[in-house]
């Protein structure tokens, strides 16, 4: 089943977002989506691959796609750019529909699915001006343009061989923004990056879509989606299990306090023993392991946090060293593993 979030049921993060950012998202609802999914599915040998998938993509919005490793997504992103044709359902870009009318529609798209492939041999320039001539109107100017919002406009005239993994992939989103395109649609952009290549790449897609244009981020990563994407929709098993503002999103995952006593025994059972505290099963807590690790032995609970003093001071009096209480806030992580309970594996592709 599909949860759909909207706003006014929960507190976004940004609860008081500037004018200009509340007129861009105005402007973005109020304008018809440059990506509409309805009702996509896809059967491969009998077998569901995508269950009735639906999501919008507005206007200068950065959308994330999220799931595991064969939850879906490429497939879903094949279908999205007439790769592959979807069993039922239909795909709109700016109101075109990419199954009746391809080459209408993909005018609008700049895409990526996987790995971009580039020749080695020729220089970042030469790869650039070879797919220019695939298409009607690009020129030079286009080409130094895309150089230069890509950061590559330094190094465009050497050979790609000598590039590293992140210049290739930013020489891949250089050649998807050669049309100009409305929609871009990156499969796995920060894969094999190192941290410096991922926060650049996350940089220039976040001007890009800051210059009105709409990108479509498929990932694995959490993390990643959290910090770039402005709403996500939640894949797992071939269907989109909710869908909403990230925000809001992580505003619905349940928060968790941590404790570390000095007898971690005697602190559990006096929590245990406590009708304002829930202690939740260390292996069963849905929380980031990262956060488990850095404190080992500690016991997580769910526990409003007005009561944590009281609840500290009662510790106190029953002699039972309290060492550090921890409030973790949610993440994406937490949410999607309470939305899969704790299921990473999908089945899709």
């Amino acid at each position: 089943m599909q949860t759909n979030l909207t706003a006014g049921n929960i507190s976004a993060i940004n609860a008081n977002p500037s004018g200009t950012e509340r007129e861009r998202e105005t402007r973005a609802r109020q304008e018809p989506p440059v990506l509409s999914v309805e009702h996509l599915s896809k059967t491969i040998r009998g077998r569901k691959i995508i269950d009735d998938i639906s999501f919008d993509v507005r206007a200068g919005e950065i959308y994330g796609f999220l799931g595991p490793n064969g939850s879906g997504k490429t497939t879903t992103i094949r279908m999205l750019v007439d790769l592959i044709k979807p069993t039922s359902g239909r795909v709109l870009v700016c109101g075109e529909d990419v199954n009746k009318h391809p080459e209408r529609a993909l005018r609008h798209v700049g895409c990526i699915v996987e790995n971009p492939e580039m020749y080695g041999y020729l220089t970042g320039w030469e790869n650039l001006d070879l797919f220019a001539r695939m298409q009607e109107g690009i020129g030079e100017a286009r080409i130094e343009e895309v150089a230069r919002i890509v950061r590559l406009d330094e190094r465009i005239h050497d050979k790609v061989k000598t590039y590293s993994l992140g210049m290739r992939q930013r020489l891949g989103i250089a050649q998807a923004l050669l049309g100009a395109p409305k929609l871009l649609i990156l499969d796995e952009p920060t894969n094999g990056l190192d941290p410096k290549g991922i926060k650049e790449l996350r940089a220039f897609i976040a001007e890009l879509a800051a210059e009105g244009m709409s990108v479509f981020v498929s990932s694995h990563l959490l993390s990643e989606i959290q910090l770039l994407c402005d709403r996500v929709a939640i894949i797992d098993g071939g269907s989109v299990i909710a869908v909403g503002d990230v925000g809001e999103m992580i505003a619905q995952a349940e928060a968790h306090t941590l404790w570390l006593f000095e007898n971690p025994e005697a602190g559990r059972r006096l929590l245990a023993d406590d009708p304002r505290v829930d202690v939740a099963d260390r292996d069963r807590a849905l929380l980031d392991e990262s956060v488990l690790l850095a404190l080992p032995g500690a016991v997580p609970t769910r526990v409003r946090q007005k009561d944590i003093p009281d609840v500290v001071a009662r510790c106190a009096a029953a002699g039972v060293g309290v060492l550090a209480v921890q409030r973790v806030v949610p993440t994406l992580e937490s949410l999607f593993l309470t939305l899969t309970g704790g299921e990473r594996d999908g089945q899709g592709s």
